[in-house]
């Protein structure tokens, strides 16, 4: 019998204490292992309806009483038939319901295997079965808004019609190649180049949100940047909502980097607090905090440029290291009087001792990272890794491909390359995939989805 014969079973629900707790069967047998538990009751059950039953053991001593739910195949989740008992949510009653149900012919569930049955069975492409789970994993609104989208198939749909797209244009080269005779003119062949460069450039735009998904799904690695003293470790604490890190008055309190995890405008901040800069110091322990701290702002998204407004401007402001680098520099102490050569710069200013100015701040993180991409109404597609990995497969094949249609090179040649590129294209949504690939997405599933 192979995997896909065997019903499966596992908790759905978290482990802990809870007033309910589900425990789900899926398979070709899902209705007979629940007969088995409930005296019948499954075959009886109507669709979609929850009735009341008792959920016995071996020797016909009560369980617990459940409502059982039976969806028949293949109007379930997974796409076969499915039982859901949900039963009173401790961890003694659930894990005996489990029992139960693997002594009755079922087969415990491994990580995603319920997701995975639903992709097999065609209910899911793969990039909504990985929806699912970057859903249960989400931390912020953004986040959870980017799953639901990507759950109602528009990746799947987008990369899908850039598919269909390409393999009219593939046709159409191999029937030049396999019928010469019809002389296709050089309009048509030049206009199969430009139809090729329009889907090149559609592969790309979806790339370009890879740095999107990266910062929605595992949030803005925030460096708090800047000389001794101007504050800090205060706006950490500020940003948390709580005492985090020591303040004081003096000098270099902040000898090593200080890393926690807050949910500011929409967006989580992985904020690291660090060594203040400054010169002439000779202490061991300081010089390697300040090392660190320089470390940290070359690996940083956005780096929150800290300056004292009681001290005077420097030159210039701060600029990124990078292109997928954010600097926001802030003014801090704007409730004390500032420095005169502060009165003309346009700069962001804030008080971390009364949070003045911390709503500015807020809305100037969620622009400056999200490019207000998401206020203005665009959807919400932010590939992820796997994702750009296939979708620069496809991009390097088909620039290839161009490249030999341009030079007039050998047009056989060309289709194979426009062929590995359908290929890359088909592996993000699953029309292509292989074995590898499916058991690292699922392993990062939590058993029962």
């Amino acid at each position: 019998m192979s995997a896909w014969q065997h019903s499966i079973a596992a908790i759905a629900t978290a482990i802990g204490d809870a007033a309910i707790g589900i425990v789900r069967i899926s398979g070709p047998d899902a209705l007979i292992v629940t007969d088995k538990m409930s005296a019948g009751m499954a075959s009886k059950a109507p669709e979609r309806k929850a009735i009341l039953c008792n959920i016995t053991d071996h020797r016909g001593e009560l369980i617990d009483q459940v409502l059982l739910t039976v969806f028949r195949a293949p109007h379930s989740y997974t796409g076969e038939n499915v039982c859901e008992l949900a039963g009173h949510g401790g961890n003694l009653v659930m894990r005996k319901l489990l029992e139960r149900s693997l002594q009755c012919g079922a087969v415990a569930a491994g990580p995603g295997e319920f997701t995975q049955r639903a992709f097999l069975q065609g209910k899911l492409d793969l990039t909504q079965a990985e929806a699912v789970m970057d859903l249960i994993s989400a931390q912020t609104d953004y986040a959870m808004r980017a799953a639901h989208e990507q759950r109602e198939g528009q990746l799947g749909r987008r990369t899908e019609e850039l598919r269909n797209d390409l393999l009219e244009s593939v046709a159409h080269l191999e029937a030049y190649i396999d019928f010469p005779e019809e002389d296709i003119s050089p309009e048509v062949g030049l206009g199969l180049q430009q139809r090729l460069r329009q889907i090149l450039h559609a592969i790309d735009n979806l790339l370009a949100t890879a740095d999107r998904g990266r910062i929605i799904r595992e949030g803005v690695r925030t460096v708090i940047h800047g000389a001794a003293n101007t504050g800090k470790s205060s706006l950490l604490n500020r940003l948390l909502g709580y005492d985090r890190a020591i303040v004081s008055p003096i000098a270099g309190t902040t000898r090593d980097t200080i890393e926690e995890n807050a949910r500011f405008g929409g967006i989580l901040l992985r904020l690291i607090d660090t060594a203040g800069i400054r010169d002439g110091s000779t202490d061991v322990i300081e010089l390697e905090g300040m090392r660190r701290s320089a470390l940290q702002v070359e690996r940083a998204d956005l780096v929150l440029a800290l300056f004292d407004a009681t001290l005077a401007a420097p030159e210039k402001l701060p600029e990124s290291s990078s292109a997928q680098q954010f600097v926001l520099p802030i003014l801090n102490k704007c409730d004390c009087s500032a420095h005169p050569s502060w009165t003309d710069w346009d700069i962001l200013r804030m008080s971390c001792l009364t949070g003045e100015g911390l709503e500015k701040l807020e809305a100037a993180i969620a622009s400056v990272v999200l490019r207000e991409a998401i206020d203005q109404g665009q959807n919400m597609i932010a590939i992820n890794a796997r994702h750009q990995h296939c979708l620069r497969r496809a991009s390097e094949f088909l620039q290839r491909a161009l490249s030999m249609l341009e030079q007039n090179d050998d047009l056989t040649l060309a289709s194979i390359e426009l062929r590995e590129a359908l290929d890359a294209l088909g592996e993000v949504s699953g029309k292509i995939d292989s074995d590898d690939i499916l058991g690292v997405i699922f392993s990062r599933f939590c058993i029962g989805k």
